[in-house]
């Protein structure tokens, strides 16, 4: 993908050059040249070419994240008693009249 990225590129800037340096041409219609036919669409191109990778690169670092909030949690957790997830007892026994 790169050697077409540098080719493109070499391209855009001989024409820019040949812009330049022609009779009827101008240094800002060399600097539009190179810009409009190299730059942007070389720009999108790698954009949309490492896309897939961006989204790989984010869901492996939302995983990681995830596996560290995890264990984290069980850390936090191990050292508590009643670490069964399971809903406290009561503590205090309710109060009754006496027979």
């Amino acid at each position: 993908m790169y050697l077409v990225v540098i080719a493109w590129m070499y391209v855009a800037l001989m024409m820019a050059v040949a812009e330049a340096t022609s009779t009827q041409g101008t240094l800002l219609g060399a600097l539009v040249t190179f810009v409009l036919y190299g730059l942007l669409p070389v720009a999108l191109v790698v954009y949309l070419m490492l896309a897939p990778a961006r989204r790989k690169m984010l869901r492996a670092r939302e995983a990681a994240e995830f596996a560290a909030q995890q264990e984290a949690l069980h850390q936090v957790s191990a050292g508590q008693p009643d670490a069964g997830s399971h809903a406290p007892a009561d503590a205090v026994a309710p109060v009754r009249k006496e027979p």
